[in-house]
């Protein structure tokens, strides 16, 4: 079984946050999901368990920071293209996330960009030229006569 991934977000109104989720390409496993709790799967490793503040408390003694002005994580999750990248952030932006909250990154071989779901926390949503991958930024930037 390969290694899975679940993204634990207190989130103020889990409704909200199922639509937002959803509206960036996420889809509802409803064996994992109550009124406390949703399962939001990104791809077969990738999951994001958005959960109520109380459902979140009940899991950790540590306070709830205000995502909206503090930032404990940066979730970055990469996309095929760039053109990917822009939709993501797009649908974000349009189903009410912010866009864009941190600048976007462009060094030719990656492109990167992010945005702010309902409640403050930040995706990073990346492209990286699928050679540069393989070669390492630092080679290929050589290998392209760059510095």
């Amino acid at each position: 079984m390969n290694k899975l991934i679940f993204v634990n977000l207190p989130v103020t109104d889990l409704a909200r946050s199922v639509a937002f989720y959803e509206a960036v390409g996420a889809t509802m496993n409803p064996m994992f999901s109550d009124e406390t709790a949703a399962c939001m799967v990104f791809s077969d490793t990738i999951h994001a368990m958005l959960l109520t503040h109380e459902k979140f408390s009940s899991f950790t003694d540590r306070a709830i920071p205000d995502a909206h002005k503090t930032a404990q994580v940066l979730i970055c999750v990469s996309e095929d293209s760039r053109e990917g990248v822009d939709g993501v952030i797009a649908r974000a932006g349009s189903a009410g996330g912010q866009a864009d909250p941190n600048p976007k990154q462009d060094y030719g071989f990656m492109y990167g960009r992010s945005y702010a779901d309902p409640d403050g926390h930040i995706w990073e949503i990346m492209w990286m030229d699928p050679e540069a991958a393989a070669q390492g930024p630092e080679a290929f930037v050589a290998q392209m006569g760059g510095a």
